[in-house]
């Protein structure tokens, strides 16, 4: 087997497996390592909204292109891509100013979004409590996925596109040479690639541990939860409210947001857990819901717990029984997802050798913003956006 590549890439998340993508579209021989029999992290353990409307302007546009490349993927092969919008709800008049000042903001950046009164909202959404909404904005171009099926999906159209991926196969060793780079597994064989992108977080650290020690990561421990099934009950997109126009960053951009912000209850326990409630509907009919937002340097990360805190998960039952009114709130599953993200920049980049790059510590936005991240990052790394 002829073991040299163009692009070796050691992760098979969403960010990885989306660098792989687009060197695949430009021509390049691709190979992709996943330590495990599949990914397991942060990109299977999230709600699977595909939200650019939540993002600043930088990352919006990253969102927006990666919009464009879902649908050009489900167009060829299914990866589980509904078609569905995203609302935002608003709980009070602070929330409708900021959703108001939101709009401006987008009919400026041509993104499309249409404010919807109160009755729209209830009509639109069935069960949406009366006594919580007072208006909305809705993103009719976002979409929702379901992470644990489309990264496999991705994987499979990949393949048969002439990605060559290596499953449960773990790289230990990293080394440059004048004009390539070797990569040893831990079952002693060996690949050659021309450039290597490191896009996971573990992988990282195993691989330049005094590097990942000196690093800015710290990791988010997410705790989300899925309902039984709802009967006929349907619930279209995603749904973000109150607490997530507070949270987001693209509301930051919001003239009136800092002083709404300092208004705000300081020892709240939607702040101490960071907590904000997203509902979106399975393929199955069963409601996910969450989430909440712990912090931990990378090296404390066991401090956070690999257990389930209750308080946070009844809280947020709690919170959403106030806005929904759903058929039941009986739970079926219940789990914890973990990110990383740089504490000083959008996103963590370096190179440890000139062909060498690592990419990770993209936070909360690496299933709305890796494609888009990803094509950029591909035309710089082999000079494509100057030929």
């Amino acid at each position: 087997m002829d073991q040299t590549y163009d692009l070796a890439i050691v992760g098979g998340g969403i960010m990885g497996t989306f660098h792989a993508y687009f060197a695949l579209q430009k021509g390049l021989k691709v190979v992709l390592f996943e330590k495990n029999t599949r990914p397991i992290d942060a990109t299977v353990r999230n709600f699977g909204q595909v939200v650019p409307s939540g993002m600043n302007v930088k990352w919006q546009t990253y969102g927006r292109n990666s919009l464009k490349t879902y649908k050009a993927i489900q167009s060829e092969f299914d990866i589980s891509v509904r078609e569905n919008g995203s609302v935002y709800i608003a709980s009070n008049e602070e929330e409708v100013q900021l959703l108001e000042e939101l709009s401006q903001i987008n009919r400026d950046n041509d993104y499309t979004s249409h404010l919807l009164t109160k009755q729209e909202c209830l009509d639109n959404y069935p069960g949406l409590r009366r006594d919580y909404v007072h208006a909305g904005l809705f993103f009719p171009q976002e979409v929702t996925v379901e992470p644990n099926t489309m990264i496999h999906r991705l994987h499979k159209y990949l393949k048969a596109a002439g990605l060559d991926l290596y499953s449960n196969m773990r790289i230990v060793e990293c080394n440059e040479l004048m004009n390539s780079v070797k990569l040893h597994t831990a079952d002693n064989d060996t690949f050659s690639a021309k450039k290597v992108i490191v896009c996971s977080g573990s992988d990282f650290k195993s691989l330049y541990p005094d590097l990942f020690d000196k690093s800015d990561l710290e990791v988010s421990k997410l705790q989300m939860m899925q309902t039984k099934p709802q009967g006929d009950y349907k619930l279209k997109g995603s749904i973000l409210t109150g607490l997530s126009i507070r949270r987001y960053e693209a509301f930051a951009e919001c003239p009136s947001f800092a002083e709404i912000k300092a208004r705000e209850e300081k020892e709240s326990l939607a702040k101490k857990w960071g907590i904000h409630i997203l509902f979106k509907q399975a393929v199955d009919g069963s409601i996910i819901l969450g989430d909440s937002h712990e912090y931990a340097d990378v090296h404390d990360i066991d401090d956070l717990g690999y257990d389930l805190n209750m308080d946070i998960d009844n809280f947020i039952i709690r919170e959403a029984k106030k806005i929904f009114d759903l058929p039941h709130y009986n739970i079926q599953k219940r789990w914890a997802g973990f990110y990383s993200q740089s504490k000083n920049s959008d996103i963590y980049q370096h190179r440890p050798d000139r062909n060498i790059q690592i990419v990770t510590g993209i936070g909360g936005k690496g299933m709305t913003g890796s494609a888009g991240f990803a094509k950029e990052n591909i035309d710089k790394i082999f000079n494509f956006e100057h030929a």
